[in-house]
């Protein structure tokens, strides 16, 4: 039995979640084989799935084109998304034989439209599992949308052709499907034998200070003024090699870059560096939010450029984590101290959402197999 993961190329937030999804299943229905189609970095792959697995890293959607992790530019990510989905029907009619030629018997999407339509050439049931489609997300670039009239069609007609959509908290843009439920946040969680001395201790950061851990993904920001920080004083800045910012910073005073190689080296995860600092300094994003409920993390955020998802999760997230809004202006020109120090010292969030979705949603999964 073989199922299919088509997972979003845009930034590894889709990655992330359904890696810890697939690491489920595999305990559950060790059974089950599984094909990757995504375009993300093969590396997050290759380092956390827990199962052997196929990855076919051609591209499964556009998703949007990024300047840099805080910037976009919504008329190219309109253009590049109407060339894409211009070609979905023979793009389908191809996924569909890969489907066919693979024996898969179930197709998930997070959130690839490509996906519903070419599981339904294959007569194979497909479920969407996110918190938010790409079909709403492009909604937001309406001024672009007069030259591709039949973008947001074209995508719910795909999205219609899904059996279930599986609804993660902090959502929107669901209002395209039939059956479509809740399910609870998907999120990495630390190891439980390991105190956070430990994994200090493990990578070389200091205990003596509150740490704060920056992360922008991929994309990186160009201007972050990590040298010239207020809070260098009494917080240190950690970052990892994998992460743009993090260039030409090691070995500043109150800075610290952990390497991605004695990370997982040392048989940690990027989920034990969330749980073992104070703060995490970040872009609003369904991954990073949801480590941070999960490891009890405080979370300073700044804007991320137009995007629908931004409104949702700032309203969204207060109710399950501590936080903090830091502005462009003071991002850019260091002033970190006052966000820091009040995302830490903020009362406990009003809820404490469960967090083990990848559990419940591989029982939903081996629902579908035999």
């Amino acid at each position: 039995m073989q199922i299919a993961f088509y997972i979003s190329g845009h930034g590894l937030g889709h990655a992330v979640r359904q890696i810890e999804i697939i690491n489920a299943l595999a305990r559950q229905r060790p059974d089950a084989a599984v094909l990757i189609r995504s375009s993300a970095a093969r590396r997050i792959f290759d380092r956390t799935v827990n199962r052997p697995f196929e990855l076919d890293d051609r591209p499964c959607d556009t998703g949007v084109v990024q300047i840099d992790s805080l910037r976009l530019d919504a008329a190219a990510t309109v253009a590049r998304a109407s060339a894409f989905y211009r070609t979905i029907g023979e793009r389908a009619e191809a996924e569909a034989r890969l489907l066919r030629d693979r024996g898969v018997r179930l197709v998930i999407a997070d959130a690839p439209p490509l996906a519903c339509a070419a599981a339904a050439l294959a007569g194979i049931p497909s479920v969407v599992i996110s918190n938010f489609t790409w079909d709403w997300i492009y909604q937001e670039y309406a001024e672009h949308l007069s030259s591709a009239p039949d973008l947001i069609p074209t995508i719910q007609s795909a999205y219609k052709l899904a059996d279930e959509a599986w609804v993660l908290p902090m959502h929107g843009g669901f209002e395209t499907f039939g059956p479509a439920r809740d399910v609870p946040f998907v999120a990495r969680h630390a190891r439980t034998d390991l105190t956070r001395q430990d994994v200090l201790r493990m990578l070389s950061l200091p205990a003596d200070r509150p740490l704060a851990l920056v992360t922008f993904g991929g994309y990186g920001v160009d201007e972050l003024p990590l040298a010239r920080l207020d809070c260098l004083p009494d917080w240190t800045i950690v970052l990892t090699d994998s992460d743009e910012a993090s260039r030409g910073h090691a070995g500043i005073a109150g800075i610290h870059v952990v390497a991605e190689e004695r990370l997982y080296g040392a048989g940690l995860r990027y989920q034990d560096l969330v749980a073992a600092v104070d703060a995490v300094v970040t872009k609003p994003g369904y991954g990073i939010i949801s480590e941070c409920v999960a490891n009890e993390t405080a979370l300073v955020y700044t804007s991320r450029g137009r995007f629908a998802e931004y409104p949702v999760l700032v309203r969204e997230m207060p109710k399950y984590v501590r936080s903090a809004y830091l502005d462009r202006a003071s991002l850019v020109a260091g002033r970190w101290r006052g966000p820091l120090d009040a995302a830490v010292s903020a009362p406990p969030p009003p809820q404490h959402p469960p967090t083990n979705g990848a559990d419940v949603i591989a029982g939903s999964i081996s629902s579908y197999l035999p």
